[in-house]
């Protein structure tokens, strides 16, 4: 069982309302967010790395980390393959985390959920890892990363259960019946965190944008 300080910086995570309260909150926990998730088991890095290199060519550059936090998926992608990434989140104190890490071409602190500063076709692939959950991005961030992800490029993220039965799975039906991704795989819901008590299972993702 994770200890009480990691159970109850989730639950404020999950219970945030706000973006500046949800950086606040990673700014606080940056220091011991890596031992603290280990602790809890942490399944959605590992998850989504399989995933990506299931189905983005090994060399594929550049890559988004959206929503990178400290970095630990980062440390993994470049040994599999993927030289090239950059990292999105909306922590100063977690990508803080993240650079001393050096795996990381770019570090840009912004919040997913409203447009980014990116250009169209940007990135060869984008990872997102633990993002679409309570209290932090919903269906509406998804537009922009379809937006900045070339044809052809690979999307990979996980949604909670909450946010899927919410509406997220009707708006991935929708853009599939539009033609403007294409479901490569999806994960049977599995426990993100077995470490602790409780946990709302999630699902991992991977969209191919046409």
């Amino acid at each position: 069982m994770a200890d009480r300080k990691n159970k109850g910086a989730l639950a404020a995570a999950y219970a945030a309302k706000r973006p500046e309260e949800v950086a606040a909150l990673y700014d606080r926990w940056s220091d011991t967010y890596d031992a603290d998730m280990s602790a809890a088991g942490y399944r959605h890095p590992t998850i989504c790395l399989a995933l990506l290199a299931r189905h983005l060519p090994r060399g594929a550059a550049p890559l988004l980390d959206a929503g990178a936090g400290t970095g630990l998926i980062g440390e993994w992608l470049k040994i599999a393959g993927y030289p090239q990434v950059e990292a999105l989140d909306i922590s100063e104190g977690m990508l803080a985390q993240a650079a001393r890490k050096g795996v990381y071409s770019a570090l840009h602190c912004l919040a997913l959920g409203g447009p980014l500063p990116f250009a169209d076709d940007a990135y060869a692939g984008i990872i997102s890892a633990g993002v679409f959950t309570s209290g932090h991005v919903g269906a509406e961030g998804l537009d922009e990363l379809i937006r900045i992800c070339r044809p052809g490029g690979i999307i990979v993220l996980t949604v909670k259960n909450t946010l899927w039965d919410a509406g997220f799975s009707a708006g991935i039906a929708d853009l599939e019946a539009k033609g403007v991704v294409t479901r490569a795989e999806e994960t049977s819901p599995y426990v993100s965190m077995p470490g602790e008590a409780d946990t709302v299972p999630s699902r991992g993702l991977v969209l191919r944008v046409n």
